[in-house]
C-alpha cells in the first residue's frame, strides 16, 4: 500500500523490467571485460522484477475475472500469449540464423532491444488498466513463517508444497534439454526452434481443453492428471534422438505442461480469498523461486557427476528428474483438495474426455 496501489506496483516493475533488459542490450554490445558479471546482475534483477509483478498481477486478475469463467478465459488469455511466444520465438530463431554468418553477439544485441521495447509497451497498456477497490484487511497481514506453521491443517499450503517439490524435481533436468539438443546432439538454431514450437503450438491448442475441463470438473483434477504426464516425459527421451521423434516429444510436453501451469494458476485464485491473496500468491512465488533454483543448482552439479546413459551424462539426469517427479506425484498429489463445487469424475473419466474418447458433457457447477 506504501506503493499506493497494485496497479502502479505493477507499472512499476514491468517498467523496470523493460529497463534492465535494454541494459543487458547496451552490455552484449559492449567489449568491456566484466560483461558476463554485468550480464548475471542485469538478468537478475530483470527475473526478480517478473517475480515481483506476479503477485500483483494475479491479485487484479482474480479481482476482474469471476470465479465461474476463470477456467475458459485462462485457457484463451493463454493461448493468445502462446501465439505470440510462438511468433517470437520462430522470429528470433530466423534472426540468429541469419547473424550466423556476422556472429551471434549482434543477433542477441537486436533481440534483447526489441524484448525491451515490447515490455514498456507492456507497461503502457497497464497503465490504462482500471484498478478495483481493493481494502486492506487485518486477516491478510500474516507473516512467512505464520504461513508455513499451518502445514498440517492448510490445503492450500499442501498445494503449494506440492507445486514446488514438482519444479524441483522438473527443474533437475529442465535447463539441460536446451543444452543437450544445441551440444550433445548439434542442432542447429532452426532445428531447435522448430522442436521448442511444436510444445508451444499443441499448447495452444491444449489450453483451452484444459480450461473447459477445469471449469467443469475442477482443478485439482486437472492439475493431478496433468502432472503425471508431465513425469513421463523425460524418459521418451532415451526411446530416439530423431528430431521428427524428439518434436512429438516435445508437443506432450506442451500439452501436459499447459495443464499444470493453467490448473496451478486457477486453484491459487479459488483457495485463496481477495484479503489474503497477494501475499499468498507471492509466497507461492518465493517457495517455487527457491525450487527452481534449487533443482537447477543440483541438476548442474550431478550433469557432471552421473554416469553416460545410452552414452549420455544428461540422458541419466533425465532419469533422475522423472523418478524424482513420479515420486512427487505419488506422495504429495492426493494431499490436498478441490475448494469448489466440481463434477465428479474419475481420473480415467478426464482422460478419455480431454483426448476425445468420451467427452464430458454439462455446464461446470455454480
Amino acid at each position: 500500500y506504501w506503493v499506493g496501489g497494485r496497479l502502479k506496483l505493477l507499472v512499476r516493475l514491468v517498467f523496470s523490467q523493460a529497463s534492465f533488459l535494454l541494459g543487458i542490450a547496451v552490455v552484449a554490445a559492449s567489449e568491456a571485460p566484466n560483461r558476463v558479471e554485468w550480464f548475471l546482475v542485469l538478468l537478475t534483477l530483470a527475473a526478480s522484477c517478473g517475480g515481483l509483478a506476479g503477485p500483483a498481477w494475479g491479485s487484479l486478475m482474480s479481482d476482474y475475472i469471476p470465479a465461474r469463467k476463470r477456467g475458459q478465459y485462462f485457457g484463451w488469455r493463454n493461448s493468445v500469449l502462446g501465439a505470440v511466444s510462438v511468433a517470437s520465438v520462430c522470429a528470433a530463431g530466423v534472426l540468429l540464423y541469419l547473424f550466423k554468418r556476422f556472429g551471434y553477439g549482434g543477433g542477441f544485441v537486436v533481440l534483447f532491444c526489441l524484448a525491451a521495447f515490447a515490455r514498456y509497451g507492456s507497461a503502457y497498456f497497464i497503465k490504462r488498466m482500471d484498478e478495483p477497490p481493493h481494502k486492506k484487511d487485518p486477516a491478510g497481514d500474516f507473516t512467512f513463517l505464520m504461513f508455513i506453521a499451518r502445514f498440517r491443517e492448510s490445503n492450500y499450503l499442501k498445494f503449494v508444497t506440492f507445486a514446488a517439490a514438482l519444479n524441483f524435481a522438473s527443474f533437475l533436468a529442465a535447463p539441460f534439454f536446451t543444452v543437450f539438443m544445441l551440444r550433445d546432439l548439434q542442432f542447429n538454431y532452426l532445428t531447435y526452434m522448430e522442436l521448442h514450437v511444436s510444445s508451444a503450438l499443441v499448447a495452444l491448442v491444449a489450453l483451452p481443453l484444459w480450461g473447459r475441463h477445469a471449469d467443469l470438473v475442477g482443478n485439482v483434477r486437472v492439475l493431478r492428471l496433468s502432472s503425471f504426464f508431465t513425469a513421463l516425459i523425460p524418459f521418451f527421451w532415451l526411446v530416439s534422438h530423431n528430431p521428427v521423434y524428439l518434436m512429438l516429444v516435445q508437443m506432450c510436453a506442451g500439452f501436459a505442461w499447459s495443464g499444470v501451469t493453467l490448473s496451478t494458476s486457477n486453484f491459487i485464485y479459488d483457495a485463496v480469498t481477495p484479503p489474503k491473496r497477494v501475499r499468498c500468491i507471492a509466497y507461492f512465488n518465493v517457495l517455487n523461486g527457491v525450487a527452481v533454483f534449487l533443482g537447477s543448482a543440483t541438476g548442474g552439479w550431478l550433469a557432471s557427476r552421473l554416469a553416460p546413459l545410452f552414452g549420455y551424462q544428461l540422458i541419466s539426469l533425465f532419469v533422475v528428474s522423472g523418478v524424482c517427479r513420479f515420486l512427487v506425484y505419488i506422495a504429495l498429489s492426493a494431499r490436498f483438495h478441490e475448494v469448489r463445487q466440481a463434477r465428479e469424475v474419475s481420473i480415467w473419466e478426464l482422460f478419455n474426455s480431454v483426448i476425445g474418447i468420451r467427452p464430458l458433457a454439462g455446464p461446470a457447477p455454480d
